[in-house]
């Protein structure tokens, strides 16, 4: 296998990652935990070190399969994950403030200064505008743990409720 070093890090890991989404969230129904345990460790004997999973994945369940699988090869491997996600009931998202700001106040800080100012604020599309794209894309996606709060957020920023129940198409774009 060969293999790709990050950045200025020195960190080594195989060319070919191991996206883990799929084997408990995302594409279907979750494969058996054995079965999956299986496919990872047989990954790892095939040359991969590197292996992505995130805590919303499940929620949680593909952090914990991804740590069980790779525990005896944890030496050998690199985990990538991504975190900050509010899971909640309702699907109101909260921003990485309160999710990590306990413990990494300046990364929650950064974080949200980068995903709602840098990303979010672009001034190439109105508030509206990007909330209409933002829209259309989750339903196109099949994200609907994603929508609601988009949705209300849509509305916040002038999109009547009529728009937003009409068929999102092109002219979202």
């Amino acid at each position: 296998m060969k293999k790709r070093t990050l950045g200025k890090s020195g960190l080594e890991v195989s060319a070919l990652g191991f996206g883990c989404m799929g084997l408990s969230y995302g594409y279907g129904p979750a494969i058996e935990k054995q079965q999956a345990i299986a496919v990872i460790r047989t990954a790892v004997e095939r040359g991969v070190t590197f292996f992505d999973t995130a805590e919303a994945y499940g929620p949680f369940t593909n952090e914990e399969l991804v740590g069980e699988a790779l525990a005896p090869h944890r030496e050998r491997v690199v985990i990538a994950t991504k975190f900050g996600f509010d899971i909640a009931p309702d699907g109101q998202p909260r921003p990485s403030q309160g999710a990590i700001g306990d413990f990494a106040p300046k990364l929650a800080e950064l974080t949200d200064d980068v995903l709602y100012g840098d990303v979010w604020e672009r001034p190439e599309l109105s508030k509206r505008d990007r909330s209409l794209v933002t829209v259309a894309a989750l339903i196109a996606l099949n994200r609907p743990e994603q929508l609601r709060s988009h949705l209300m957020r849509a509305r916040e920023n002038g999109v009547p409720q009529e728009e937003l129940l009409s068929r999102p198409d092109s002219r979202h774009y």
